[in-house]
Order: structure tokens, then sequence, then C-alpha cells
């Protein structure tokens, strides 16, 4: 895993004059927690996050309290998801407003696991609003496909201007859809990158099959894998979890 810092530092959360917000989403698969969950803890909360969109988060057992511990190990709280979205889950610091949020179950293939989204619409001070949407998309191509339709369709049927997504598409980008959802939507290492590109595995990092995603206006001010961000150790990044996190920083518009 390189270890060498990002370039630049990214931006830290806040609020503009106009309204606008800089705000900080990581997405991350943490494997059911069946790893290091201090290391993952402290990973996430190096990272500073304004909005987590967690996939493969606790299922069954205790699940809730499960979640509930992680997000309060990292300085933050559970927003929805986890077992009622079939294992994608958010999370989200105090700064976040929280307007609504919807788990939503996807239609069931025989023999295949079941996936869903955990959704919501959050706000940053008075202005800025956010639809935001944590997925993990099928192993099987003709269904993840077909998935990648139903986030493009989910993100425009909330009823605000911007949106972020993100999670672990299970799909380099030259896959049909990766192309699929990063011709609709900004894919945030491609478009402005930052720290290092690779998502799987930690151990050898070799292929990038998690994204974040942006509608058109929201501004990205980088994205990556936060290798070298200060306070994320290699050892940790290994122990957490099977994947690498992304880490992006964002301007959210004033609606």
């Amino acid at each position: 895993m390189p270890t060498s810092p990002p370039a630049s530092p990214l931006p830290n959360s806040r609020t503009e004059p106009d309204g606008s917000a800089v705000i900080r989403v990581l997405s991350y698969n943490i494997r059911s927690m069946r790893d290091d969950t201090a290391a993952l803890a402290r990973v996430i909360s190096a990272c500073a996050p304004d909005l987590v969109l967690i996939q493969e988060a606790p299922r069954f057992f205790r699940w809730r309290k499960k979640l509930a511990r992680l997000a309060a190990a990292s300085g933050l709280v559970t927003l929805s998801g986890g077992a009622t979205a079939a294992g994608p889950a958010l999370l989200c610091s105090l700064r976040a407003t929280v307007e609504r949020t919807e788990d939503v179950l996807l239609p069931l293939t025989p023999g295949l696991h079941r996936r869903g989204f955990a959704t919501a619409v959050v706000r940053f001070g008075d202005a800025a609003r956010l639809g935001v949407l944590s997925c993990h998309l099928s192993l099987q191509q003709d269904e993840r496909y077909e998935q990648g339709g139903m986030l493009l369709d989910r993100l425009a049927g909330m009823g605000v201007p911007y949106a972020v997504a993100g999670g672990d598409i299970n799909e380099r980008p030259n896959g049909r859809t990766f192309r699929r959802l990063a011709a609709e939507l900004q894919d945030g290492w491609a478009t402005r990158p930052w720290g290092a590109e690779y998502t799987s595995t930690p151990a050898d990092p070799h292929q990038r099959i998690d994204a974040i995603f942006a509608t058109s206006g929201v501004e990205i001010l980088g994205c990556g894998v936060p290798v070298g961000h200060p306070g994320v150790h290699e050892r940790d990044l290994r122990a957490a979890t099977d994947h690498l996190p992304v880490l992006a920083a964002l301007r959210a518009p004033a609606a």
C-alpha cells in the first residue's frame, strides 16, 4: 500500500457565507464489523466525515446496537439503513439536520443476495440540502446493471436538486454499470483525484470497485482513498475490513 501523503490537504467542513456547505463524505465497506472494530472507528474518526455511506453493516443479532456502537466510537450517530436496507447504512455528524430517511429493498433475484439502498435527505446550515444514498451492488452482471438504473431513478426521485451516492459497485470503472453511473453522475476520483485510487484489497490495492458519485452542481474538491491523511494509519486500514474507504470533500450549493 502506498504510504506517501496526499498532494494537498482535503478541505475541512464548513458553511460558506453564500449558504453553500463544504462537507466530507466517506464511503466504506465494513464487512459486517467482523474485523478490528477499534481500527475501523479510528479510520472513520480520522477522516472527520459529515456523512458515512456504509456497506455490509451488521444485519443479524443485535445489529442496531452494533451499528450504534460504531457510530458512537466514531463521534457520529446512526442515520438510516442496516438490516432494513439489506446492508447499506448511513451515519452522520451532528452538523447534519435530517429531513427524512428511507430504506429501500430492491427486487430479489432467486438464489442471489438481497440488495437495497439506504437513503436520506439532509441539510447543512440553512440552505444546503442534499440527497444521500449508500449502495452495495450485485455480484451478478445483469442484476448489477439493473440496480445501477434503479440507483439513478432513486436519486432523480428524491425531490432535491443535489445528491451524492456511493458504495461498493462490485465493478471496475470500465464495467458497463460503472460507466452507466459515471455517464449521469460525476465520478469523484475521475473528477478531482486525491489520495490513492485503488480500494481493493487493503493488503494488495489493485482495483477501484468502490466510489463516490455526485449530481451536477455539486463541486467535488477532492476524492480518493485517504492514504497518508492525518490520523489514518496503514495498520488500521489493513485491520479494519477488506476494503479501503473512499473520502471526498464536496461543496453542496445553497438550494
